[in-house]
C-alpha cells in the first residue's frame, strides 16, 4: 500500500493548465525525485502537496488522510526550499526551533530535539551564530534541520541545492540522501539537475509539460527512455530519425532512435569512418563530435590519457554497440 498517494490532480491559473489529471503512488521511507525542465509544473506539484498552493481538483493521501481540505499547518509535512527562508534576527538554535515553538513543544523537548537535528546536519557548533555569519551550504543545512526538527510524516525539498557551488552541492546532497535513509523519511525531492536526480532517488518522475512522461528507477529510465523527450533530457542521447539512423548503419530503420554517447566507441583503425569535429574536456570523460557518412554524433570515452586524445579532423573509426540502440517515439 503506498504512503502518499495522489489521484487526478488538477491546477490551473486562469485559463491556463499547469498540470492535470496527475496520478502516481509513493511508498513510505521513498525517495522520490521529481525531474523536469522549468515550467514543467514540479514545483507548483510541491507546493500542492504542502498545501502552498490551491488545487482545483483530485485527492492526495498521506496515510490514508486527504490532505487537500487541510491548512498546511495541519498536514505534518516539512519543506525546505530555495532560498533558505531563515529568520534574519533569530540564531541557528532559534530558526530550527522556531516549529517547535509554533507547536508549543516544551521548552525541555524542545531543546533536546534542536541539539539532535543540529548534530544531524553537522551544525552543533554554530548554534549560537547568526544566517548573516553562515556560508550557503550551512544556510541550507539550519533550513534542512528547521523541516526535520518536527519530525514531519512527508519531507519535501524544492530544488534546495541548485543556488550551492559545485563541491557544497556534492557534500549537501550526499549528507541529505544518508539523513533520509537513517531516518526512513519519505522524501520528495524536485530538480532540474539529471545528476541529481540520478545519484539520490529510489524513484524518479520525469516531468514534461504538466504531466509525467515517465517513472522509474534511475537505470531504468537512463538505458530505456520512452520518448524522444525523455532520451533527450537525461544522457545526451544522439536523437536520429529513421532516414539519417538508415544512412549510419546501413540497413533499414523503421523509426526514430537513440544512441548513447558512451555505447559508441572510437578506434583508429575500423567500424564506420568518422571525423573529428571537435572535443571537450569533462573531467573524466572526454566528449568528441564526430561526423560519420553526413551524420554528426556525440561520443564520450573515458579520459585515460594525453596520448589518447583524438584531435580535430582526425579520421577514426565508430564501433556502436546495437543493444544500446533505442526506439523512441
Amino acid at each position: 500500500m503506498s504512503f502518499l498517494s495522489i489521484r487526478g490532480l488538477h491546477k490551473n491559473y486562469g485559463q491556463t493548465a499547469i498540470f492535470s489529471d496527475i496520478h502516481c503512488e509513493i511508498g513510505k521511507g521513498e525517495f522520490v525525485t521529481l525531474l523536469g525542465p522549468s515550467g514543467c509544473g514540479k514545483s507548483t506539484l510541491l507546493r500542492c502537496i504542502a498545501g502552498l498552493t490551491e488545487v482545483n481538483g483530485g485527492q492526495i493521501l498521506l496515510d490514508g488522510q486527504d490532505l487537500v481540505p487541510l491548512s498546511p499547518q495541519k498536514r505534518g509535512i516539512g519543506m525546505v526550499f530555495q532560498s533558505y527562508a531563515l529568520f534574519p534576527n533569530m540564531t541557528v538554535q532559534q530558526n530550527v526551533a522556531f516549529g517547535l515553538r509554533m507547536q508549543k513543544v516544551d521548552a525541555a523537548d524542545s531543546q533536546r530535539r534542536v541539539d539532535e537535528a543540529l548534530a544531524m546536519v553537522e551544525l552543533s557548533d554554530f548554534a549560537a551564530r547568526y544566517p548573516h555569519q553562515l556560508s550557503g551550504g550551512q544556510c541550507q543545512r539550519v533550513a534542512l534541520a528547521r523541516s526535520l526538527v518536527t519530525r514531519p510524516r512527508l519531507l519535501l525539498l524544492d530544488e534546495p541545492l541548485s543556488a550551492l557551488d559545485a563541491r557544497i552541492r556534492k557534500h549537501l546532497r550526499e549528507q541529505i540522501r544518508s539523513i533520509q535513509q537513517e531516518l526512513g523519511l519519505t522524501t520528495i525531492f524536485v530538480t532540474h539537475d539529471q545528476e541529481e536526480a540520478l545519484t539520490l532517488s529510489d524513484r524518479i518522475f520525469l516531468m514534461n509539460a504538466g504531466r509525467i512522461v515517465q517513472s522509474g528507477d534511475a537505470e531504468t529510465l537512463y538505458t530505456a527512455p520512452v520518448d524522444a523527450f525523455a532520451a533527450g533530457f537525461i544522457g545526451n542521447y544522439n536523437l536520429l530519425d529513421a532516414d539519417t539512423a538508415s544512412r549510419l548503419l546501413q540497413r533499414p530503420v523503421s523509426g526514430r532512435i537513440a544512441i548513447r554517447p558512451e555505447a559508441i566507441s572510437l578506434s583508429r583503425e575500423g567500424g564506420i569512418e568518422a571525423e573529428v569535429r571537435s572535443h571537450s574536456l569533462l573531467g573524466n570523460v572526454v566528449r568528441y563530435r564526430v561526423e560519420a557518412r553526413g551524420v554528426e554524433l556525440v561520443v564520450d570515452v573515458l579520459n585515460r590519457s594525453v596520448e589518447d586524445l583524438h584531435r580535430k579532423g582526425q579520421r577514426i573509426g565508430l564501433c556502436i554497440d546495437d543493444q544500446a540502440i533505442r526506439e523512441v517515439a
